[in-house]
């Protein structure tokens, strides 16, 4: 069912939905397009109107660039160019989010702009302009957008610094990393002055993977791989030495939330359990208790493509640990994101309105929307 919304984007008329859903009965069939989006703003489920954060979005700053022209690490990329460059229209991103049925992005700037290589400096200065930028983006439109800052996690102690000059005084509402720095696990001990900064300020930090072309030579050759296979064993990988090596017990106060649904660990974590219980050849590592507890305590964005695979998530972590989240606006983006929730069967409004805005609201402390 479908009326006109009240609002118009650059004389484009957007209409909004009002979906019926019931737990025998989902909105959607199985496995709706990740295409083409089936829920324009404004959304509403059963008549009640329930607003849509994504916390899983992205942008990239061109102002940064400059600063690392030329450093070999880029290798050669022209990155004023193509999929990043897209990303800073405002108002096409604007018209994306009414189409996708989006209220609020929880703006955090792409990977290809994180640079774990920058010697103290550099990543200090370009830290510094990335998060000042961020917030005057997101200052420009504060009912669409927040932000989601950077941190020069090679260099944990001005990491801690940056995010806590961030939250306190740029209205950040945590900080985004990467999966591992330059080889390094997150779990390892020279990063605890940036843990313990982050269960301090009670804010989110977003683990996103990024695994680079040439990296692992089974994941050359078609079907772009080093994404399809290797992002998500990126974020189990990281997660995986958070729990073993007793990160998550020293920082028991942690809101970390893991991109892409947790990667491959949700969906394979009896396996990792059985380590776990019987110590096989090493299996457990310093966690106090069963990895499928500690996932329980984490948070996931929504990004897994298909039904099957939402509801077995929702299964294994609970649903009160997901949010929205699309990759808005790169090439994986599910631009039908709540299609996807209103497809998995079972679901009670209540549980609906916690995926779409409920979770994110607390984690992330917005009481604007």
């Amino acid at each position: 069912m479908s009326e006109p919304s009240s609002g118009a984007t650059d004389n484009v008329q957007m209409v909004g939905c009002d979906l019926h859903y019931h737990a025998g009965k989902p909105a959607f069939e199985n496995n709706p397009s990740t295409l083409e989006s089936q829920t324009p703003r404004p959304v509403s489920v059963n008549g009640k109107r329930m607003p849509v954060i994504d916390m899983h979005a992205h942008c990239q700053l061109s102002n940064v660039w400059p600063m690392v022209e030329g450093r070999e690490e880029l290798d050669g990329e022209n990155p004023y160019e193509g999929q990043l460059k897209k990303t800073e229209n405002i108002e096409v991103r604007l018209q994306q989010m009414d189409a996708m049925g989006t209220d609020l992005e929880v703006l955090s700037i792409g990977t290809e702009q994180h640079f774990p290589w920058a010697e103290y400096d550099l990543a200090r200065d370009v830290a510094k302009l990335q998060n000042e930028t961020l917030t005057e983006v997101c200052a420009a439109h504060p009912d669409r957008f927040v932000p989601l800052g950077v941190v020069s996690l090679q260099h944990p102690r001005l990491a801690a610094e940056q995010l806590e000059n961030s939250v306190r005084h740029l209205g950040h509402r945590g900080c985004m990393i990467r999966g591992n720095v330059m080889g390094q696990e997150l779990s390892d001990s020279k990063f605890h002055p940036f843990w313990a900064k982050a269960e301090e300020l009670d804010v989110v930090v977003f683990i996103h993977p990024r695994v680079y072309r040439g990296s692992n030579p089974r994941l050359e050759g078609r079907g772009f791989l080093h994404n399809m296979i290797g992002n998500p064993l990126e974020t189990a990988t990281a997660l995986a030495h958070l729990i073993y090596e007793g990160t998550l017990d020293r920082f028991p106060g942690l809101k970390i939330a893991a991109a892409h649904g947790g990667g491959f660990l949700p969906s394979y974590v009896g396996r990792f359990d059985h380590g776990h219980n019987s110590a096989d050849r090493g299996g457990r590592g310093l966690e106090e208790r069963k990895p499928s507890e500690y996932i329980r305590n984490l948070y996931y964005d929504t990004l897994v493509y298909g039904t099957e695979n939402l509801r077995h998530l929702i299964n294994e972590v609970g649903i009160s640990q997901l949010m929205i989240g699309t990759d808005h606006d790169f090439g994986m983006t599910n631009r039908n994101a709540v299609a996807h929730l209103l497809s998995v069967e079972g679901l009670s409004e209540e549980e609906i309105e916690g995926v779409l805005n409920g979770t994110a609201k607390r984690l992330f402390k917005l009481d604007h929307i």
